[in-house]
């Protein structure tokens, strides 16, 4: 006899979990990434604030940092680290949060999330045309900016102690961030 397996929706992680739980839902897989680290939340902020900063004064949209619901679709809930939605974009914010693709989404890798960020997140993102997407990686000090580019990431920008102090967007005309702003 056959198994059949359940597909799973955004209403399966409503009706399942209390709204407060971080909970994503990838290929019909729920994970739940455990608390961030003190280094990551430190990162995360320093990071957000630069966004925020830029995005606040030139009146681009909203910046929001985790936990967020950035609902792909109703197979696909993901709660990166730091998201931008342009004021395009801003009908698609629900009291749960984001229901679409947002314009920029930063994840802040940590060791037990190093593949999901820069593999399965990557193809996940690229695949629904999140339009920018920024790799922050604690451990080496790297930050990596993709750019969506007829439908597939390209290396925009990188910065690590060897290589390069500032980070640019393609997205955010004028943005960048120092190395030295995030990882101090």
């Amino acid at each position: 006899m056959q198994t059949i397996e359940k597909i799973r929706t955004y209403a399966d992680l409503l009706r399942e979990f209390p709204s407060e739980t971080r909970v994503e839902l990838i290929n019909n897989e729920i994970f739940m990434p455990p608390a961030p680290s003190f280094e990551h939340q430190i990162i995360s902020k320093k990071t957000f604030k630069v966004f925020d900063f830029f995005v606040e004064s030139k009146d681009l949209g909203q910046i929001i940092y985790a936990p967020f619901d950035v609902i792909l679709d109703e197979y696909t809930v993901v709660q990166p680290d730091i998201v931008f939605i342009s004021k395009e974009h801003l009908e698609k914010i629900t009291s749960r949060g984001l229901r679409g693709v947002p314009d920029l989404v930063v994840e802040i890798i940590s060791p037990s999330t190093f593949h999901r960020d820069s593999v399965e997140k990557f193809q996940l993102y690229e695949r629904f045309g999140v339009r920018e997407y920024w790799l922050v990686e604690p451990a080496n000090q790297v930050i990596e900016v993709f750019s969506l580019e007829q439908g597939k990431y390209v290396l925009h920008s990188f910065v690590s102690s060897e290589e390069g102090e500032i980070a640019k967007s393609a997205l955010l005309a004028g943005f960048e961030v120092k190395r030295s702003e995030v990882f101090k």
